[in-house]
């Protein structure tokens, strides 16, 4: 892991950044560290995952109310904006139980607002949130960028419908696009309801509940974990550096942890004597393996995680105990 904490550096005060689901988990903290480097900042979000109150006010917020899927909402808010972040997104089981409405949010949402951004004569940059879901079941591990790509959920069909069109965009149109693949993020607030939580919020919750941590199938599924903070270095590298436009970038650890193994971690940490319970395995995300090579995201934004998984959970307990 990195020994400094590189974003420190950037001064974001000439641009104005659209950060679409900016009330999101990942959006809000994006937020909050774009008006610390001196940015002027919107939000558009129809709060349907996103919680208003993350956001707060500032002199250089500005938040819209609407759905990506409402081209004139995302017109309305990329007028004069320089960069635009789009995080807005469905969740894999919301995709599930409404494919339709996963392909209106995740497909047409996005060409909205690749389409405003184009006929924008302002935007410079365009950051797509993708997920590594978009691999499926890897062929090789860790997974390039370049690999077989698989999806087996309509959300990881529609994320990768997604940046099709970001490539299309900037191929055909000349509309500079960045493609992040996420892995596990953790961190930051709680999500809005416990459906749409991830493991770690999950298994921490659990125990600070005092219940077993319960793990679907064996807990020897792995997973790529990355901090919340070091996400959204990501982000904020990939929306100023010449070198990502046009790119696809990983964004995780690079390391493999096993589901016990974070469970056991938690459970330490959290001083929690329950145990961990075994159910069956989930329809859903039955990945047994992923762990991303992030090589290319370090060679090309010189971009390193600054917390290892330990210390990621920690800050999250500090986080918790102070709620």
């Amino acid at each position: 892991m990195g020994t400094s904490n590189p974003s420190e550096m950037f001064d974001f005060s000439s641009e104005c950044v659209l950060v679409t689901g900016g009330g999101g988990v990942i959006g809000s903290v994006l937020v909050s560290s774009l008006l610390q480097k001196n940015a002027h900042v919107k939000v558009l979000d129809d709060w349907s995952l996103g919680v208003r109150d993350r956001l707060g006010s500032h002199a250089r917020l500005k938040v819209f109310t609407g759905s990506v899927c409402d081209p004139n909402a995302v017109e309305e808010a990329i007028e004069g904006a320089t960069i635009v972040i789009h995080l807005a997104s469905t969740h894999i089981h919301q995709s599930l139980r409404d494919p339709g409405y996963d392909c209106d949010v995740n497909v047409r949402g996005t060409v909205n607002v690749l389409l405003s951004a184009k006929k924008s004569g302002t935007v410079r940059r365009v950051v797509y949130g993708s997920s590594d879901a978009v691999y499926g079941n890897p062929r090789y591990l860790p997974i390039n960028e370049d690999d077989t790509v698989n999806p087996l959920s309509p959300f990881a069909v529609s994320k990768l419908a997604g940046e099709y069109y970001c490539r299309a965009f900037y191929e055909a149109y000349g509309l500079s696009t960045t493609v992040l693949r996420f892995g596990n993020v953790f961190g930051g607030p709680k999500p809005a309801s416990f459906e749409h939580s991830g493991v770690v919020v999950r298994f921490i919750t659990e125990a600070l509940d005092q219940k077993p941590l319960v793990i679907h199938g064996d807990g020897e599924q792995t997973r790529d974990f990355i901090f919340i903070e070091d996400a959204v270095d990501a982000i904020l590298r990939a929306s100023i550096s010449s070198k990502a436009e046009g790119q696809t970038y990983n964004v995780g650890s690079g390391i493999e942890v096993t589901i016990n193994h974070l469970a056991e971690l938690i459970l330490k940490l959290t001083g929690s004597s329950k145990g961990i319970e075994y159910i069956d395995r989930m329809d859903i995300d039955n990945i047994r393996r992923r762990v991303l090579n992030i090589e290319k995201i370090r060679r090309d934004l010189r971009w390193i995680p600054q917390y290892t998984l330990e210390q990621g959970l920690r800050k999250c307990l500090g986080l918790e105990a102070n709620e």
